[in-house]
């Protein structure tokens, strides 16, 4: 064993262990250049990634220091937080000399250091970069020139050699490579000009870089969709029920492009027959082909207010595998028959064939079903179907209700972009809305049931139960809000939130607490394993009614119709892809949902630019130190700054969402009355004034 193997045994086996190089060379009775020597082996065993050294200067394991791996989430002002893997453990607070050149979404190993409040800790090492390519505004300098990261997260510029600037002038909005990560700041390349900054459609095309996304598809992708979609419908029914003399409709978005999934309906005997017809997308997608492997990369669409960025081509999500009307599509289709109380009799899915009758939109079926004659008299045969539509569809909503079901009022923005003109309606949800929610999600859960009692590897939608942690901090918030509450931290139940709701109805303080207690909810995401859906009060659930957009619905579709003729050779094929695609999959969900959120703030700042000095009701919709953010009726959230409010002190007090002054005080859910101040496209945020409230 040389010298260098018995420096590392020493440390492993704890002689040696959080030793400086100084303290191992006096334990080994070294001086001078012996003394040197061994503090030449020490980095060279932690460049080699055999031990790590802190900024103590101290050497030793990553289980010695107590290390955790986990992600960076940065800071513009330098300084930075780690999030561990472990979701039981608490983030660390991370100052600017201990991130040791870690940058946001880097994935790092950390331990805890102290700190005044013991949540302080240091980066030990950086395990994978978290960027490769980053998008910001380039500066010309003497030496080349420098990006400045839109990514405020991203605390540092990036450094550009004058040979890499690609010709890039002063406020042009660029993609970078980063090529090093090593000095005082990074160092790249540029390898994509967007534009000018400012621009809108620029800065559109910035974010959609700046989160990864993929305008094109690959060519051979392309082709193998085209020569899908030549395929006809009718070549191959084998096995297939045909339903194409079914009074089958699709209802949907007057803009939606690619329609996935349609429904049937009728009672007799007081019994409902539901059907939920959906695109039968991997006829045309095997597992592994060139789409495949595209949409798993892919794992969404991605929708903005001018564009799709589609999982699929649209030779497939718009043509053969879209539900058009009046034309043979083929379908999974599951079938379920349901009792006058709500309870599914008899569950079961199969491919079929069908034929849309009607392309239905939200407005025409809340129409039909308020009486609206000119509707009734456009569509003659679907008075009856939509009327017992809308007779389970209550039905379904009281059972679930009656199971727990969290109906959280969650408001979703609909950003129209036509004609070069942005619009933003007022939040609107109808009967018909409800109806296909319903729909889609007894579906769900039907198809998830029937595979899990067959014992099939899956990719379940599950929503965990709040943690103990945030639950107790709901109900602590709750007791100081004057509302007695009695459910247990521990095992909160879906219906325990329910019944508060409920209680709460007719009170002010309905907004309020239903906003904080989405805040102490779990996230939905996908997984192997089945661990119930919270939200919903369910104990078993998936995605399974959109393959043409969503990933984890292509997947499991597969394993639902190979285990219809081989279940065995299902269970052992996919065991472990569906870890794989549940990983996926939720990661491109949140990243999507990301995306789309920083271009709706950009939509928004963009159509609200013009309405400054204008007055609007609001509705508090966040506190913080800063200042309050209010909500609009459609959804537009601006900002109020606190140096704006009236009173000249405040004092936040986060565990009650509240923002407390010396004669003022404001929290979440109050009615305000606001003007538009101004637009701010670099952080793409609205700007308040502060007018009055208006509440009782």
């Amino acid at each position: 064993m040389n010298a260098k193997q018995t420096l590392l045994q020493k440390i492993c086996d704890g002689s040696f262990a959080l030793l400086t190089e100084e303290d191992i060379a006096k334990k080994l009775h070294l001086k001078g250049k012996a003394a040197a020597a061994v503090g030449e082996l020490l980095r060279s065993l932690v460049q080699e990634g055999a031990i790590y050294c802190d900024l103590s200067g101290r050497f030793g394991t990553a289980e010695q220091f107590g290390a955790m791996q986990g992600t960076i989430s940065g800071n513009e002002r330098g300084f930075g937080f780690f999030v561990p893997d472990d979701p039981e453990l608490d983030d660390l607070f991370i100052p600017h000399r201990a991130l040791r050149g870690a940058y946001n979404k880097d994935t790092v190993l950390a331990f805890k250091k102290g700190g005044k409040f013991g949540d302080e800790g240091e980066v030990l090492a950086v395990v994978k970069r978290g960027y490769t390519e980053l998008v910001g505004t380039f500066r010309c300098e003497r030496t080349g020139g420098s990006i400045h990261p839109d990514d405020r997260k991203f605390s540092t510029d990036i450094f550009i050699p004058s040979d890499r600037c690609k010709g890039a002038s002063s406020g042009a909005k660029v993609v970078a490579h980063i090529r090093s990560f090593d000095g005082r700041m990074p160092t790249g390349e540029i390898v994509e000009i967007l534009g000018e900054s400012g621009d809108f459609f620029v800065e559109e095309k910035a974010l959609i870089r700046a989160h990864n996304l993929k305008e094109e598809f690959p060519a051979d992708v392309l082709q193998a969709a085209e020569r899908q979609a030549e395929r006809s419908p009718l070549d191959d029914l084998t096995g297939r029920i045909d339903l194409r003399e079914e009074l089958i409709v699709t209802v949907d978005g007057e803009d939606t492009r690619d329609i996935d999934d349609a429904i049937s309906i009728r009672k007799e005997n007081g019994k409902f027959y539901l059907g939920v017809h959906i695109a039968d997308v991997t006829h045309y997608v095997k597992w592994h082909s060139a789409i495949d492997n595209e949409a798993f990369s892919r794992g969404t669409s991605v929708y903005f207010p001018d564009r799709v960025l589609p999982m699929l081509p649209t030779a497939l999500s718009n043509n053969i595998c879209s539900l058009n009307e009046g034309v043979p599509r083929l379908t999974l289709s599951c079938f379920m028959t349901i009792g006058e109380n709500g309870k599914v009799l008899e569950r079961r899915v199969a491919p079929a064939v069908i034929c849309s009758r009607h392309r239905m939109t939200y407005h025409a079926v809340t129409a039909i079903a308020e009486g609206d004659e000119t509707a009734r008299k456009q569509y003659p045969d679907l008075t009856e179907f939509v009327q017992t539509a809308v007779e389970l569809t209550r039905i379904l909503k009281r059972n679930r209700e009656a199971r727990g079901g969290v109906a959280l009022d969650v408001k979703e923005a609909k950003i129209l972009y036509e004609n070069g003109v942005i619009s933003i309606p007022d939040y609107e949800r109808t009967i018909s809305h409800e109806m296909i929610e319903q729909f889609m999600v007894l579906a769900n859960e039907s198809v998830a049931t029937i595979m899990t009692e067959k014992g099939m590897p899956f990719v379940y939608r599950i929503h965990e139960r709040p943690s103990e942690e945030k639950a107790q901090d709901f109900l602590t918030f709750l007791r100081e809000a004057g509302v007695h509450a009695k459910f247990d931290p521990s095992k909160v139940t879906p219906k325990d939130y329910q019944d508060l709701l409920r209680s709460l109805e007719d009170s002010l303080l309905y907004s309020l607490v239903n906003r904080v207690m989405l805040r102490s909810m779990m996230k939905a995401v996908y997984s192997p394993e089945n661990v119930g859906h919270f939200g919903l009060a369910s104990d078993c659930y998936c995605h399974f009614t959109s393959p043409i957009r969503r990933y984890p619905d292509l997947c499991i579709h597969r394993i639902i119709k190979e285990s219809l003729t081989s279940p065995d050779e299902t269970r052992t094929k996919y065991k472990k892809f569906v870890t794989e695609a549940a990983v996926q999959s939720s990661a491109c969900e949140k990243n999507a949902t990301e995306a789309e959120r920083d271009v709706d703030a950009l939509y928004t700042v963009a159509y609200m630019q013009d309405k400054i000095g204008e007055e609007y009701d609001a509705t508090i919709s966040g506190v913080t130190s800063f200042g309050i953010f209010a909500e609009l009726s459609n959804t537009v959230e601006g900002l109020v700054p606190v140096e704006t409010l009236p009173d000249d002190s405040y004092e936040f007090v986060e565990e009650r969402f509240l923002l407390r002054g010396t004669r003022n005080s404001f929290h979440l859910g109050e009615k305000v009355r606001v003007q538009v101040a101004g637009v701010d496209w670099g952080t793409r945020r609205v700007q308040f004034r502060f007018l009055e409230k208006t509440g009782d």
